[in-house]
């Protein structure tokens, strides 16, 4: 199976973790000529506090893909994919139910991506049934093959 499209699904809570799942994704996608998506998935609450972080104004029509664009991680993320000479577009998504998980799966689908690449902390396996996992979600539900890559 050749890997041409490339999910990277990212949060707010990724910047700690942006360099290693960032220059995993370039490792896989320089090689292969991969293009790769970025997506930010937002919760309600996220997007508002992103928002609010980039100081637009509150009358400003401004649309989830504009916000993710400017987010911390996706700068970071546009200037590594740059560095790596690595093609990228940038998507992002709200959910006020908080299935970031499902918006994930449908986006791996709408791109027609080869593969998802999550990244996401240990849990155990009664912090996965009290929280949830969205990577568990994509992993299970994705139409496609799924990396993880973990936060020591």
């Amino acid at each position: 199976m050749a890997i041409e499209r490339i999910l990277l699904a990212v949060s707010s809570e990724e910047d700690e973790r942006i360099e290693k799942i960032g220059g995993f994704t370039a490792d896989i996608a320089g090689p292969t000529g991969a293009a790769v998506t970025l997506a930010h998935v937002f919760d309600s609450e996220g997007y508002k506090q992103v928002r609010e972080q980039l100081e637009f104004d509150r009358f400003d029509e401004v649309t989830p893909d504009v916000v993710a664009e400017r987010s911390v991680a996706m700068r970071d993320l546009t200037a590594l994919f740059d560095e790596a000479d690595v093609a990228y577009d940038i998507r992002g998504r709200t959910t006020d139910s908080g299935a970031v998980g499902e918006e994930i799966v449908d986006l791996a689908a709408e791109t027609d991506a080869d593969l998802v690449v999550v990244g996401g902390r240990k849990r155990s396996p009664a912090g996965k049934a009290v929280f949830g996992s969205t990577a568990q979600e994509v992993m299970l539900e994705s139409p496609c093959p799924v990396t993880f890559v973990r936060n020591e």
